[in-house]
């Protein structure tokens, strides 16, 4: 069975067995759409079906399109990743945060994880009130020493940085420079304008909100992401939220998210988002020590993920997972980009994003690292 039957029948058995309510998965290979499929209900109560252009609110996934942003920003030299955040937003500069660069951002090792005390959901949607408190936060350790992810706090710290630099939102930057070019401007959003309302799907829980509860209330985490704003289905269907340009979060469809990942690698249709150096300077591990926040070892580039169990072993593969289980990644070598959308929002062992690339890797003879590959030279040349 090729890799797009396998994965209509897979994510139809996902959806017929009740793991799955809606989802989409996408993947490219060497720059060419091998796998769109999709399946179930974007709303169950309405009973609207799920379609490959139905927007899934995908939390953190979305840092990767934001980190996305940066780089071809970079590419342009109107961003440099060892510039002071201060230099482009002078403000920043107090409580000793003046050696923070951009590359400590990136990296999450600009050490202010931690939100500002006593914020709301609503909060979120103001802009220069959520800058103006984080700029008046003081670094928990000296900038570069430890890497914890800044949950909340990376999308403004970056998002900042892109609005200064350009005098455009991050989303505004997002849509014009990394979207249009891929034909994906209205499949890949921070803030999803009311225009695009009748696609979004409905979040539900799964087992998320029960492992979300097991975090200690005083820990990193819960300092990291409040209880407030916590990515819950609830907070994910609510409108003002999602109308909000809150860059550390997004919606998106899965056919989007893989494309762009394909143009970070490789050549899609005549776009490639950067350079082939800086995209191999992407997929460099910065850091892989226990992230404090996470409470295991993250492997991080410049903005993304490395090597998670979900992206095969493959340790130069670079992308973001968002809350509940969507994903979003890049694996290099093999040339291969890969996306998987729901709205069931899960945490493990119920996350199924790594068993559907799994399945996917399979059927095109991406291999685990040390395995042969399939016998008659069926693997497809690395990318």
């Amino acid at each position: 069975m090729d890799a797009q039957a396998g994965a209509r029948e897979l994510v139809d058995r996902l959806v017929e067995t009740g793991q799955e309510t809606g989802v989409q998965v996408a993947a490219y290979l060497r720059g060419e759409l091998v796998v769109d499929a999709w399946a179930g209900l974007a709303d169950p109560a309405g009973g609207r079906r799920v379609d490959p252009h139905t927007l899934f609110h995908s939390w953190s996934t979305a840092k990767g399109w934001l980190s996305t942003t940066v780089h071809v920003l970079a590419e342009q030299g109107l961003l440099d990743y060892d510039t002071p955040v201060a230099e482009y937003w002078p403000r920043f500069a107090v409580r000793g945060k003046g050696r923070i660069t951009l590359r400590h951002v990136l990296t999450h090792t600009a050490g202010i994880p931690q939100a500002p005390v006593g914020i709301t959901a609503a909060d979120l949607a103001d802009w220069d009130g959520m800058c103006a408190r984080i700029a008046d936060l003081a670094p928990l350790w000296e900038p570069g020493s430890t890497s914890a992810y800044h949950a909340l706090t990376f999308g403004y710290l970056l998002g900042e940085v892109v609005r200064r630099a350009t005098g455009r939102s991050a989303a505004d930057v997002l849509r014009e420079e990394v979207a249009r070019p891929l034909g994906i401007a209205d499949d890949l959003f921070f803030g999803v304008p009311a225009v695009q309302h009748h696609r979004l799907a409905r979040l539900e829980d799964g087992n998320w909100a029960t492992a979300m509860a097991r975090r200690p209330p005083g820990s990193l985490f819960a300092a990291a992401a409040p209880a407030a704003v916590q990515p819950r289905a609830e907070l994910g269907n609510h409108i003002d939220y999602l109308v909000a340009d809150v860059p550390t979060a997004g919606t998106m469809t899965a056919r989007a998210a893989a494309r762009m990942y394909a143009a970070l690698i490789g050549d899609v249709d005549g776009v490639r988002l950067i350079s082939p150096r800086r995209a191999a300077h992407l997929a460099t591990v910065a850091t892989a020590q226990t992230d404090p926040v996470l409470g295991v070892p993250v492997p991080k580039g410049l903005g993304y993920f490395l090597g998670l169990p979900e992206m095969g072993g493959h340790a130069r593969a670079f992308g973001a997972k968002g809350s509940g289980g969507s994903i979003a990644f890049a694996d290099p070598e093999h040339g291969f980009a890969f996306a998987f959308a729901h709205n069931r929002m899960t945490a493990p062992p119920a996350d199924l994003a790594g068993q559907v690339a799994t399945r996917i890797r399979d059927a095109l003879g991406i291999t685990p690292p040390g395995h042969p590959g399939p016998v008659g030279g069926d693997r497809p040349p690395s990318g």
